[in-house]
């Protein structure tokens, strides 16, 4: 074989450096060395066969964990904020400043806050498998796949760290040591489904997919690996800049451990504070603007806000997907932060019962989705761009413009065709 145009040199150098040790350990040591405990593991999750299925298999019980545990923690903010929210329309007599703080600032950032729950729960899981030692094997098992892809097992932590937020897993790719592998790993990385996400899917999920809203979330995070690894792989064939060689993945795997409550909660609270820092800066910030552009001019009908005329300005450009305009108003204040898709929603109904489920309830009572139009809709908003700290973080990374607005560019492209797909696919199946 001709090694060094194979591209999988160093592969093999490092599977032979570890057959020389293999020999010399088995030279050095007399008699079988018994199985562990731990070897019965790696037998089970390394195997080529059962490794990806048993992935998914915990993935999916992790999000069943997610979705149904934090379900009565979100009620309990929900009826919190509904209360505050009438105490204000009580107490406040000024009719705008009750609007603002009622409608404008409790019911956004309650229907924000509803949120926390799942996204805790979420960070809680990913904690377990990360300290369990689980995680490192998992990024060995899927590195076969991905080099298939145009990646390697070094972008599988990366692209793991997006499924809580976009910003850490884009800083993450400084381990990738090939610039061609990491710019690559950092333009997919978007596609990687956040925790900020999360609240839309769980919105749309409850108001028209019903009994399969779960499903449909779950079906969220498993689209978001298929497209990043599928469009890793056209942008390594089609990019000439990516058609360079790809580093080899050696990984030391940790011991097996239990996870003790103490770590699991630390590591919990770290990553899901900068949402809380999130919901408190950028987030109350949008949750203003959009209060202004759906109040005013003051006293008009809610079609003649200044948020209206935005959504009725980009109607047309959506209507093939089946959005309508408060839809369209919603999906531009979420490149400022996805969770605003969900504060939109709240703000522009000025609603003060039980955020969450009451945003539910007026989206089924308007027919703004059809189950699959809203399944359409949760596409979109998985792919069509990153929130502004990502793409700062985009740009730091790559230090580069050219790439900046690639990302943001192909993201916007790749969310309409896959949406359109949806629409139309379901259609010719029956569905409406």
């Amino acid at each position: 074989m001709d090694i060094s145009s194979s591209g999988d040199y160093e592969v093999l150098l490092a599977e032979r450096r570890y057959e020389i040790i293999s020999e010399i350990v088995e030279r050095v040591l007399r008699g079988r060395r018994k199985v562990t405990f731990s070897d019965l593991l790696d037998r089970v999750f390394l195997d080529k066969y059962l490794g990806i299925p048993i992935f998914l298999a915990l993935w999916w019980a992790l999000f069943r964990f997610t979705y149904d545990v934090s379900a009565p923690l979100s009620d309990l903010i929900d009826l919190l904020f509904s209360r505050l929210g009438g105490l204000v329309r009580a107490w406040v007599m000024d009719e705008v400043l009750s609007s603002f703080i009622a409608n404008g600032l409790i019911a956004g950032l309650g229907g924000i806050l509803v949120f926390l729950p799942p996204i805790f729960f979420l960070f809680f899981g990913l904690s377990i498998l990360e300290d369990s030692g689980y995680l490192a094997r998992a990024a060995f098992v899927f590195d076969k796949l991905l080099s298939k892809f145009g990646l390697q097992g070094r972008s599988f932590i990366p692209l793991l760290l997006g499924f809580g937020c976009n910003i850490p897993a884009c800083m993450a790719c400084r381990t990738i040591d090939v610039e061609e592998d990491r710019i690559l790993t950092i333009l997919v990385n978007p596609l990687i489904t956040c925790s900020a996400r999360l609240p839309v899917y769980v919105l749309i999920g409850s108001a028209v997919l019903g009994a399969y809203a779960a499903a449909g979330i779950y079906s969220m995070y498993l689209l978001s690996i298929f497209l990043a690894i599928l469009m890793a792989l056209l942008f390594r064939h089609t990019i000439p800049y990516f058609k360079g060689r790809r580093a080899a993945f050696i990984l030391e795997f940790p011991p097996y451990a239990m996870p003790t409550l103490r770590t699991t909660l630390i590591h919990m609270w770290e990553r899901g504070v900068l949402f809380l820092k999130k919901a408190g800066t950028v987030i109350l910030l949008g949750v203003i603007v959009i209060w202004f552009l759906s109040n005013f001019p003051w006293g008009a009908s809610s079609e003649a806000s200044y948020l209206a005329v935005l959504g009725k300005t980009l109607e047309p450009v959506f209507h093939p997907l089946g959005f309508d305009w408060r839809a369209c108003a919603a999906l531009f204040f979420g490149f400022i932060a996805k969770e605003i898709v969900v504060a939109t929603f709240g703000t522009f109904f000025g609603l003060g019962e039980e955020e969450e489920e009451a945003i539910a309830e007026v989206i089924r009572e308007r027919n703004m989705f059809t189950p699959l139009t809203g399944y359409a809709f949760m596409v979109f908003t998985l792919l069509y761009m990153p929130c502004i700290a990502t793409v700062g973080v985009i740009y730091r990374e790559t230090n580069s413009v050219k790439w900046t607005i690639f990302t943001i560019i192909y993201g916007w492209v790749l969310a309409y065709i896959v949406s359109l797909l949806v629409v139309v696919v379901g259609h010719l199946m029956g569905f409406s």
